[in-house]
């Protein structure tokens, strides 16, 4: 019996390859937990792990990556919804958006966690439990000035964890939002390489300073771990206080 059948409990991370995602994967894995990855790249993100090569905005690819994960571990336990964009600089204020780009944004921020979560939910019911964890944004709690599509997106998926609470939490499926802040990854270091714009970043967070991935990583890890059984609904937020202001 192979590592990927020996774990008891297993993840599915999207958009693992890099970022958030990457970071959460290993954690996840280090925390004990079978994890499957799905991205756009097959390169491996991972130490360990199955990867799997799939575009979340396809209802073909999630099916056939759902498949596949089932076939190597037999259940899924966590989904953590991660892949998501901000949106290119023509994503800005609504009247000069590009539609093309409204319905890149939402395809991947919405349609994709949407899409995950309706091919993973049958497995959890027949489990008679499970955890969909989303990461959105505190954009989607607060609107961030000039990002339309994105704030628009992360709002959807905000509320369609709220809408996965309520709709199955009597089949012990709970689901959850990470909202943070300003993250130090790969989508983002372009801003902070400019020190003009890392200043203008910084100067809302009151804590001074960008997140790092591992500490997003640790509060998802801290929703997988069951150590917080009586929450749902929840959007978490990680921000460094930008909100409280």
């Amino acid at each position: 019996m192979n590592e990927q059948q020996r774990a008891e409990r297993v993840a599915v991370v999207t958009g693992g390859a890099s970022g958030i995602g990457l970071v959460t994967a290993e954690r996840l894995m280090a925390d004990g937990f079978g994890v499957a990855v799905l991205d756009l790249t097959d390169r491996p993100g991972t130490a360990r792990g199955l990867t799997i090569r799939a575009d979340v905005t396809d209802p073909g690819d999630v099916k056939r990556a759902f498949t596949q994960v089932l076939d190597a571990f037999g259940r899924v336990d966590v989904l953590v919804n991660n892949a998501g964009i901000t949106g290119s600089r023509a994503a800005t204020v609504c009247h000069e958006t590009p539609i093309e780009e409204l319905d890149r944004v939402l395809a991947v921020n919405v349609r994709g966690p949407f899409l995950c979560t309706r091919a993973v939910l049958p497995t959890m019911l027949r489990q008679r439990s499970g955890h969909v964890i989303t990461v959105a944004s505190i954009a989607g709690l607060v609107a961030f000035p000039r990002r339309c599509a994105c704030t628009t997106s992360k709002g959807a998926a905000v509320m369609l964890t709220k809408s996965l609470a309520i709709d199955y939490a009597t089949a012990g499926i709970r689901a959850n939002a990470v909202c943070p802040g300003f993250v130090q990854t790969p989508m983002t270091q372009w801003r902070l390489d400019v020190p003009e714009l890392r200043a203008e970043v910084e100067a809302k967070i009151p804590l001074g300073r960008s997140a790092q991935p591992e500490e997003i990583a640790d509060a998802i890890a801290l929703l997988a771990s069951d150590r917080l059984n009586y929450l749902t609904g929840h959007a978490l937020v990680l921000d460094g206080g930008w909100t409280a202001l």
